[in-house]
């Protein structure tokens, strides 16, 4: 136990200052005697790594800096070869994840502007309505603590199932509701309980990259389809006969932002019902349109039950409650039901019945229309900033909705885009690159196209909008 707890302070794992449990509880955890716990405590402190005073828990002396790990990292080699350890080896699917080199995620630096999309600003969150809302849930705790319906709660999904009437225009049973972690979790079943290895996938070009990876993740061979103005273009479907599914953001084409026109909608439809494939509808961030019209679902003119709509409230509320829907045609529900069992029993209960008393009351619909004026003030401010400063530089898409947009530097070539994002750090401004995002293989327009520049707006006050763009200027003049 000494050679542990030191081992631990000097690692770093054991913070200066941290406190250890007691004696008493030690003892009782490792099965040892409490003499053996004191003397252990009693000979560190005289060492200088404890410090300890009568009525007080010992903690971990101020000052000791860790010292740094030992030992040399392992030789390079290919992910996919990686070991565990003696016999041990990955499977199929690991040695696929491991081979899109997912790592870590980043987090944002802080520093500078960040034009970072996908996170929401802290601000925004409905904070005294949650709070109100989780301590009324909080008093009426069940008396029976257990496992839940895996479907979701009971009262979430007839909330929703009127929700989305009436802001989606969904009409569906409440047994066709699935509460999930996520959009992401229901990307996630949709390709264990639909894709078999080497089966074709549609997909966007460019599109959703974590999408993408799931899909690759299980094995699936990615046919993407170019996009435009109108979203996916459809024709170039009558050349694919045997995907199993495709995956359409048909509200907001994620990064371009086209909305998909009824014509391709309906064609995308016909293209499913001849072909027998599922569509997946990902409408990941509908609540806000700014210059456009709500129009019908796929979801709700499918008429052969080929359309699984996905949902998510990590858009209007924030992405750490990790609370998604779906939609999902009858004769696939309980086979979802029970994939979604396997993988994590059911989604965080408490806060599924707090957002269904958001919705009830109508706080919800509220927070919404507030949050939605919010993002449109940052929304314009954005277009207006680069109107005056990159005028005649960019080429902006995708603003009529979502919480982003895509500026095209008519200046730079595409070959220089990573240059252009490392140019903008330099000059105190985060952007991101949209080239990542088109499947490699099938990048043929890079040769053609500018330079591209995702910009998400949600994190950004007006004021801090207008120095991004500034900067971003400098960064776009300096290339020249």
């Amino acid at each position: 136990m000494y050679e542990e707890i030191k081992a631990r302070i000097l690692d770093g794992t054991y913070a200066g200052g941290a406190s250890l449990a007691s004696t008493r509880a030690v003892a009782t955890e490792r099965g040892l005697s409490r003499t053996t716990v004191s003397t252990v405590y009693d000979q560190l402190a005289a060492e200088g790594f404890l410090e300890s005073r009568r009525g007080a828990a010992s903690r971990v002396a101020a000052g000791i800096r860790p010292s740094r790990r030992t030992g040399k990292p392992p030789p390079a080699q290919d992910a996919s070869a990686v070991r565990f350890g003696a016999g041990s080896r990955l499977s199929a699917y690991g040695k696929r994840i491991a081979d899109l080199g997912l790592g870590q995620a980043q987090p944002a630096s802080g520093e500078g502007v960040d034009f970072m999309y996908g996170p929401l600003a802290g601000a925004d969150f409905p904070t005294l309505a949650w709070m109100r809302a989780s301590r009324k849930v909080e008093r009426e705790r069940p008396p029976r603590l257990e496992y839940a319906d895996p479907r979701g709660d009971l009262a979430l999904r007839r909330a929703l199932q009127s929700y989305l009437a009436r802001a989606r225009g969904i009409s569906c049973d409440l047994d066709q509701l699935l509460i999930v972690s996520g959009s992401q979790q229901a990307l996630d079943l949709c390709a264990r309980v639909l894709v078999d290895p080497g089966d074709r996938v549609v997909v966007e070009d460019p599109g959703y990259r974590m999408a993408h990876h799931v899909f690759r993740a299980y094995g699936a061979r990615l046919h993407g389809i170019a996009v435009d103005s109108q979203g996916l273009r459809t024709d170039d479907l009558a050349r694919v006969r045997t995907a199993v599914m495709a995956c359409v953001t048909p509200t907001h084409q994620f990064p371009l932002g086209a909305f998909l026109s009824m014509p391709r909608r309906r064609s995308l439809l016909q293209w499913a019902a001849q072909t027998g494939a599922w569509i997946l509808e990902d409408d990941y961030d509908s609540e806000y349109r700014y210059a456009v019209q709500p129009e019908a679902t796929l979801q709700s003119m499918d008429e052969t039950g080929c359309v699984i709509y996905i949902g998510t409230f990590s858009k209007t509320l924030s992405p750490e409650l990790r609370l998604g829907y779906m939609v999902i045609p009858s004769p696939a529900i309980e086979l979802f039901t029970a994939t979604k069992r396997l993988t994590d029993r059911h989604s965080s209960t408490h806060a599924q019945r707090t957002l269904a008393l958001l919705l009830h009351e109508g706080t919800y619909d509220w927070h919404v229309r507030r949050i939605r004026r919010l993002q449109d003030a940052r929304r314009t401010a954005l277009l207006r900033a680069l109107h005056l400063h990159l005028s005649d530089q960019v080429t902006v898409v995708g603003a009529s909705s979502g919480l982003h947009l895509v500026a095209w530097a008519k200046t730079v070539p595409a070959s220089r885009e990573e240059e252009l994002v490392a140019a903008a750090w330099r000059e105190g401004v985060h952007v991101y690159p949209v080239s990542p995002l088109y499947l490699p293989q099938r990048d043929g327009t890079a040769a053609s196209r500018p330079a591209g520049l995702i910009l998400g707006y949600a994190l950004l006050s007006p004021e801090q909008i207008d120095r991004g763009v500034k900067r971003l200027a400098a960064a776009i003049l300096g290339l020249r």
